[in-house]
């Protein structure tokens, strides 16, 4: 049990990535609307995670790369291998600096909700204190540039977010027979665009390149795959526990509407008191810090992945690139600046990039030059098909939801 405890890390970032403010909201939309209903569509998007992450964490243990230089080496075509990794660049690095600002300004939701404390005025400016003691964390716990320390942050972060919410959870003592009928998948009309919204919140193109560089971190041969296999299968389905907590929770509300993970906060006090909103607020607080450490965390990996620098998290460059992503949020957090145009375009890039990217990933486990005896086997690549058609489902889906909204 201690050594497996002590194999807890890369795993714990991904769930702690995917688990952001965006994903408390719309796992409060998903129970608010819909109940317990769509609790199978969470459970079929924490299994098409499990298996990606799974291609991305072997593909880093086995390599010893990340996965955007393992599509730098890989891709010999300069102009397709150029063109993927400006996508790569454009849908990555510009949309988690868009992204950033909605990590940020989560977190503050949750530390508002706590100490009913919000902004104060600077000049002509409404300026948020929070957003910055948020930004500052991030920055400073970025800055020591140790995986090591870092891992052990969010150990702790993740596990107080997921003691918030399935608290919750418990405390609105909810109908467990409901909560087992929602696992049976029932009409995909009446929740298809929050169906979609629940399991791209959770199958994130960022967390395969950041799960590749982290094991590539910690781990070195492939005597460790099967720590690596039970870590990322352990925190996955934590995670997943911690997205199913918050719809149960949701259906619990006294609310009709949803906008911010503080409504459901709001809903859930009239009906079990303060501590609800404590605890929701604590897990929304844990949510936004590990989301605004991680998208500039996978933002600087990919960076430096596509351009081919050395020397991991200690590199100057490699610095530089997060510190520009935690600034932008920060700054657009602050000022409650919503920078909407960016964020449509991210959605259309990340929509863009999901498929290619899972295709690649799925072409590059199959390679023996790359992973030898450890690339896919047959029930591997079945698999891994259904869940590719699944991401190009997404990306398309996704792609014409932003289109719609212009």
């Amino acid at each position: 049990m201690k050594s497996f405890f002590k194999n807890l890390g890369p795993g714990i970032l991904v769930s702690a990535a995917f688990i952001g403010p965006g994903t408390v909201t719309i796992c409060s939309v998903a129970g608010v609307n819909f109940g317990y209903s769509l609790l199978w569509a969470l459970l079929i998007s924490i299994v098409a995670c499990i298996i990606l992450q799974e291609m991305s964490a072997r593909l880093g243990l086995i390599s010893g790369k990340g996965l955007s230089d393992c599509i730098r080496d890989e891709l010999k075509n300069p102009v397709i291998r150029l063109l993927i990794l400006f996508l790569i660049f454009l849908a990555i690095v510009i949309g988690n600096a868009a992204y950033e600002a909605g990590n940020i300004t989560g977190a503050v939701l949750g530390v508002e909700a706590v100490f009913q404390s919000k902004s104060f005025e600077i000049g002509a400016f409404d300026f948020n204190l929070w957003s910055l003691l948020i930004g500052g964390i991030a920055f400073f716990l970025l800055y020591l540039g140790s995986y090591k320390k870092l891992e052990k942050v969010f150990i702790g972060l993740v596990l107080l977010m997921s003691i918030a919410f399935i608290l919750t959870a418990i405390i609105t003592r909810p109908d467990i027979s409901g909560i087992l009928k929602g696992f049976i998948p029932g009409s995909f009309d009446a929740g298809l665009l929050t169906i979609i919204a629940l399991v791209g919140t959770t199958v994130v193109p960022y967390n395969l390149f950041l799960h590749a560089s982290l094991v590539s971190e910690k781990w070195n041969g492939p005597q460790y795959l099967g720590a690596v296999r039970k870590e990322l299968v352990f925190s996955l389905i934590l995670g997943g526990m911690v997205s199913m907590a918050i719809v149960i929770c949701a259906a619990a509300a006294n609310i009709d509407k949803v906008e911010s993970a503080a409504d459901l906060a709001l809903g859930l006090e009239p009906l079990f008191g303060n501590s609800a909103t404590i605890f929701i607020a604590i897990g929304l607080l844990a949510a936004g810090i590990t989301s605004s450490i991680t998208a500039p965390l996978a933002a600087a990996y990919v960076v430096q992945g596509c351009l081919g620098w050395k020397g991991g998290m200690q590199s100057k460059r490699f610095k530089m690139v997060w510190m520009i992503v935690i600034i932008l949020g920060v700054i657009f957090s602050s000022l409650g600046i919503k920078p909407v145009e960016i964020i449509q375009f991210a959605q259309i890039a990340n929509g863009l990039v999901l498929p290619v990217i899972a295709i690649f990933l799925f072409w590059i486990v199959n390679q023996s030059s790359v992973l030898g005896r450890h690339r896919n086997n047959i029930w591997q690549n079945i698999i891994g098909f259904v869940v590719i058609a699944l991401s190009v489902f997404l990306g398309v889906k996704s792609i014409l939801n932003v289109i719609q909204n212009f």
